[in-house]
């Protein structure tokens, strides 16, 4: 069985190095994300955002790593080549019974990214 801690991690660097068939290995079926900008209830849709935010960060500082049997928080500094600059962010992950990511909520203070807001959606 794959820890909590395992599977958030994989995902989490998964995700920033653009690899979106491994970032995909780790999530149920049943999943949902939110941010301030994005809703999807599916995979493949929030899957699908993976390229373009890859393409404009230049760094990931991560700051904590709190994890539960089937939660996890991550808190990191997100640095971009965009106006917005460096964005702290907290992300609030859920696993399913399976151990696979049911549930991502990301929360950062979108002001900074108003200008580009059309860009996101």
């Amino acid at each position: 069985m794959t820890s909590t801690r395992e599977v958030v991690r994989a995902y989490h660097e998964a995700r920033f190095r653009g690899d979106v068939p491994a970032a995909a290995a780790l999530i149920g079926a049943e999943f949902s994300f939110r941010s301030p900008f994005v809703s999807s209830a599916d995979p493949t849709g929030h899957l699908a955002g993976i390229e373009s935010l890859v393409s404009v960060v230049t760094g990931i500082d991560l700051i904590s790593e709190l994890y539960g049997e089937s939660e996890a928080t991550l808190v990191y500094d997100l640095h971009t080549a965009t106006p917005a600059g460096t964005q702290r962010t907290a992300e609030h992950f859920k696993l399913d019974p399976d151990g696979r990511i049911s549930a991502i909520m990301l929360i950062f203070d979108a002001a900074p990214w108003q200008p580009m807001a059309s860009l996101i959606t």
